[in-house]
């Protein structure tokens, strides 16, 4: 079990475990919708149009997950302060970066 795993994990601790589910649901579909298109050799700006559309779902994904982990994870190591504030504060940046990048 990492150090991840041993602490409650904002999206749970808030209730939207089931909307993050269930959006993952349909980005899973769209994805399986994307394979048909190419299978059938669909128009391709009618394929980027979809890749477009779910590359924003996830992304829609992502800036909720960062949203909740500043608002929860960092924030509470932030008033404790120390070595753990920095850390939160270190990885939020990197998962930023990371983000900008894709």
């Amino acid at each position: 079990m990492s150090e991840h795993d041993s602490h409650a994990h904002a999206y749970i601790a808030s209730g939207h475990k089931e909307d993050y589910l269930k959006r993952l649901r349909r980005i899973e579909g769209q994805a399986r919708g994307l394979q048909r298109m190419v299978e059938d050799e669909k128009y391709c700006i009618d394929i980027l149009t979809q890749v477009s559309a779910m590359t924003k779902a996830l992304q829609s994904v992502a800036l909720g997950l960062l949203d909740e982990h500043m608002s929860h994870c960092v924030a509470d190591a932030a008033r404790k302060g120390g070595p753990e504030a920095d850390a939160k504060l270190k990885e939020a940046s990197d998962a930023i970066a990371r983000l900008v990048k894709s």
